[in-house]
């Protein structure tokens, strides 16, 4: 496991990408929208990997911004390996399913993610069988337990497919890698 102050660090340094990327987007009049995921169109499969770095609005990133660094620095407990493959399993299924299954339009936003490690940190606990780790489990389920509405169609200018398949990503992770 990373020292908590190199946690702190990686946290903070892609809390700074995240608003300098806000800042420029709204200085181009979000321009840098157009790297969204927009489902099924071949040209836009590889920006699975930019969409969760770009938002509609400074509000749209603040609402992402304090729950993904939490749930990052959540995550990061289980470890440097386990933080990756929990971080590319919602980075890749949550990219994909809004790929495959999104409605059209350009999803974009960190809130895949943030519900991927969500998942990832309601599961893996109950899967570690240590209590440090479950005790990360119950905390976040009965504080954040409320976020699973947010997978299912509330509006239509907001990406419930992230949610659901960033969700999907993390419990694929927690079910296959946190058993350590």
């Amino acid at each position: 496991m990373e020292s908590l102050s190199m946690q702190i660090r990686i946290i903070l340094t892609l809390g700074a990408l995240l608003i300098l990327i806000e800042v420029a987007n709204l200085l181009t009049g979000n321009s840098l929208n157009a790297f969204g995921v927009v489902p099924r169109s071949l040209g836009h499969l590889p920006f699975i990997f930019t969409a969760p770095f770009l938002h509609g609005t400074p509000t749209h990133l603040m609402a992402n911004l304090l729950p993904l660094m939490l749930f990052m620095w959540l995550t990061m407990q289980w470890g440097k390996r386990t933080f990756i493959i929990a971080t590319l399993c919602a980075l890749l299924i949550g990219g994909l399913g809004v790929w495959v299954f999104g409605r059209s339009a350009t999803h974009i936003g960190a809130s895949g993610m943030v519900y991927g490690y969500f998942g990832f940190l309601v599961l893996a606990g109950f899967r570690s069988n240590k209590m440090r780790y479950l005790l990360i489990s119950l905390v976040v389920a009965a504080l954040y337990g409320g976020m699973l509405v947010g997978v299912l169609p509330t509006s239509k200018f907001i990406s419930f497919e992230y949610h659901l398949f960033g969700f999907l990503g993390g419990l694929f992770a927690a079910w296959h890698w946190a058993r350590k």
